[in-house]
């Protein structure tokens, strides 16, 4: 699927995942982990990366089974931007010395078995491995 970037089409996103989960009888874990990963992606390329020079004029999304997983593709055509290379949250410290964002990757890492991000042909594109088993 690819949608412009902006939360509206976001919210369009998360309903075809919602039927995506469906036909694809995934468990309501499975389902649940696959919609917070893609919906975190897709709205950190709306929210900062859809404006100002270079900013990214579509998001494109791609689920697939393999094996005992799915292999979700997010790609934009945005700068260059890999929020893996930023330092993990400090979520250890008290809320008002933290520093604001980063939580959301975080919560991603957390809920996948791989995450990788790449540079290619002038997009960003990041791969999330999620287990099928709940």
């Amino acid at each position: 699927m690819t949608i412009p970037p902006n939360p509206e089409a976001v919210a369009r996103l998360l309903d075809a995942l919602e039927g995506f989960s469906e036909q694809s009888a995934l468990a309501p874990k499975v389902a649940h982990r696959l919609t917070v990963v893609l919906e975190e992606l897709a709205a950190n390329v709306a929210m900062h990366g859809s404006t100002g020079p270079g900013a990214a004029t579509f998001v494109a999304v791609a689920v697939h089974h393999q094996d005992d997983t799915l292999v979700a593709t997010i790609e934009d055509d945005g700068r260059a931007f890999d929020p893996l290379a930023q330092a993990a949250p400090d979520t250890g410290a008290a809320l008002e010395d933290r520093d604001v964002g980063g939580l959301g990757v975080h919560f991603v890492r957390q809920m996948t078995r791989a995450l990788d991000y790449s540079r290619q042909d002038g997009r960003n594109r990041m791969t999330a491995v999620l287990d099928l088993s709940g």
